[in-house]
């Protein structure tokens, strides 16, 4: 009784369905059929077309779930999530266009040749020997590093810093456990940074470093600099001479002198750092040789990847790829040179 009444019951939903949902059940019906003619004593035997055609027909008819019999719907279900990755990976493959050999072996070249730069360093020297590629692709084949200039100190000194100039000292020990105070002094927009070195830093010597680096006509109007008890009664009476207002950063703030500070990180991180210092003679040696790199050579972010002495980009017609030792061979410069 039980079986007529469900029989009669089909019967009448179907006379209330549409053509087409009727022909997908007998489709969904007819191919399960086959998959258990053909299978064998206790294991049902599936090929990869039977599941592409299920697959096809719950993404075309949701209700097909309420048919299948031979194996979980949710087993369908996981079909059609793994071809929805397998597509969509597969789409991913063909956007960006790949990096040939030649460039991917410069990168590296460039970045074991070079190992205090990072990708926007190496990219920008890419972009001077006119080789478009982009920063992602170039960090893809050599080790990310940290540290970004902050976006609000870069906003500060374009619009409001014009006619600022920062001064600083710090200390670089030498080989024979002398020590050496090396005084820094850079505009905060444009210019070229003076660096001078002494073992005795007194107010007079830095008074008249301070003359030798603005003369009269292009002195600053205003100074920035730390507490330093270097910066004597003679230091300030020069500088007030010169029409030059000292500001001073409170006491144990150095983040306020930020952008000298970020220059002498620099020069510790990519010159100091790795070379032994044997006299003063020495030190200002090395860094006249670094500074010259600095503004010559290496590319910025703050100047879209260009230096404070702009570079010229050198198209791949120029010739092949040559490497420019610099400050020591600690760093590269990369020219293009005719065969």
């Amino acid at each position: 009784m039980h079986s007529l009444f469900s029989e009669l019951f089909s019967w009448l939903t179907c006379r209330f369905r549409g053509l087409v949902e009727l022909e997908l059940d007998v489709i969904a019906l007819r191919h399960q059929l086959a998959v258990l003619r053909r299978q064998r004593p206790g294991r049902t035997q599936l090929f990869s077309i039977d599941r592409l055609i299920w697959v096809w027909l719950y993404r075309l008819w949701p209700r097909f779930l309420k048919v299948i019999v031979v194996v979980k719907p949710a087993t369908v279900i996981q079909w059609h999530r793994q071809g929805f990755r397998l597509y969509w990976r597969w789409r991913s493959k063909s956007g960006r266009p790949a990096i040939n050999r030649e460039v991917r072996a410069l990168i590296r070249q460039m970045y074991n040749a070079n190992p205090l730069w990072g990708a926007p360093r190496i990219h920008g020297e890419l972009l001077k020997l006119g080789i478009q590629v982009s920063q992602a692709n170039v960090a893809k084949y050599m080790v990310r590093r940290r540290g970004r200039l902050s976006p609000t100190w870069r906003s500060f000194l374009r619009n409001e810093a014009i006619g600022i100039a920062a001064i600083d000292m710090f200390v670089v020990p030498s080989a024979t456990f002398r020590l050496l105070f090396v005084m820094l002094i850079l505009p905060t927009i444009a210019g070229r940074s003076c660096a001078s070195v002494t073992q005795h830093p007194t107010a007079g010597w830095l008074s008249r470093q301070v003359t030798e680096a603005f003369p009269w006509d292009t002195a600053p109007r205003f100074l920035l600099r730390d507490r330093d008890a270097s910066y004597g009664s003679i230091f300030r009476k020069r500088v007030e001479a010169m029409g030059i207002t000292e500001v001073v950063t409170a006491p144990r703030s150095p983040w306020q002198n930020a952008y000298v500070e970020r220059v002498i990180g620099s020069i510790r991180r990519e010159c100091l750092d790795e070379v032994v210092i044997f006299n003063e003679r020495h030190l200002r040696r090395v860094l006249s040789s670094y500074v010259d790199y600095y503004h010559r050579t290496r590319t910025h972010l703050s100047l879209d990847k260009d230096c404070p002495h702009s570079r010229p980009i050198r198209p791949p017609r120029n010739g092949r790829i040559v490497a420019v030792p610099q400050v020591g061979g600690l760093h590269h410069r990369y020219e293009r040179l005719a065969a």
